[in-house]
């Protein structure tokens, strides 16, 4: 009986759901994100770490220059140290959150230039919102064409493609981020894409 029972035991350790990598991470950060709130240095050094090098490239593509993304990319931590008491775990995870600042350091870096343009936020037109239609259109544009392309989008429509597609958050992550409504960001990607398939078929 002794045996039986080891069996059934490893039978539903075999079973047993073990956490996706994503889940470990978005932990693991949470626990860091409590402590740094405590003060913990080392806890604010590893926040650092994780998420630098998405928020440079993140500001790099949004700028298009190195040495302005490195400041503002300091900015961006600088005012996470400064912040981050003030920090509230909501749907959204902490790098919607980080990626908001590096978007808004972003934005007034652009309006000090007078180079930053922001959309109205478009009317939803429930049916151009297919997501599956969507999908395959970056497919059938693919991610280095995008980039090629991509340029000739509105400063707004670039946003969504790249927090979407280059940096994978979802639509009401990349709302969070940008201060939109997850409506608008639909037809923001919506329009985008449709931009460019035009743009392939000339």
């Amino acid at each position: 009986m002794g045996r039986a029972l080891g069996v059934v035991e490893e039978n539903e350790a075999e079973v047993a759901p073990t956490p996706t990598p994503r889940r470990e991470a978005t932990a693991n950060v949470r626990r860091l994100v409590d402590r740094a709130k405590r003060g913990d240095r080392a806890a604010l050094e590893q926040l650092y770490l994780i998420h630098f090098d998405r928020i440079y490239s993140y500001l790099q593509l949004s700028v298009r220059n190195r040495h302005d993304a490195e400041d503002l990319t300091n900015q961006t931590f600088i005012r996470m140290l400064e912040s981050i008491d003030h920090f509230v775990w909501r749907q959204a995870p902490f790098s919607a959150w980080l990626f908001r600042i590096a978007h808004n350091l972003a934005m007034d870096h652009f309006r000090a230039g007078r180079r930053w343009q922001s959309e109205e936020d478009p009317p939803e037109d429930p049916d151009s919102l297919e997501p599956s239609a969507e999908d395959e259109a970056f497919q059938a544009i693919g991610r280095a064409s995008m980039f090629e392309m991509i340029e000739s989008l509105s400063e707004d429509q670039q946003q969504v493609l790249t927090l979407k597609f280059v940096f994978d958050f979802s639509n009401g992550e990349v709302a969070t981020i940008l201060g939109k409504t997850e409506g608008a960001i639909k037809s923001l990607q919506h329009r985008a894409l449709a931009s460019l398939q035009r743009q392939l078929m000339r």
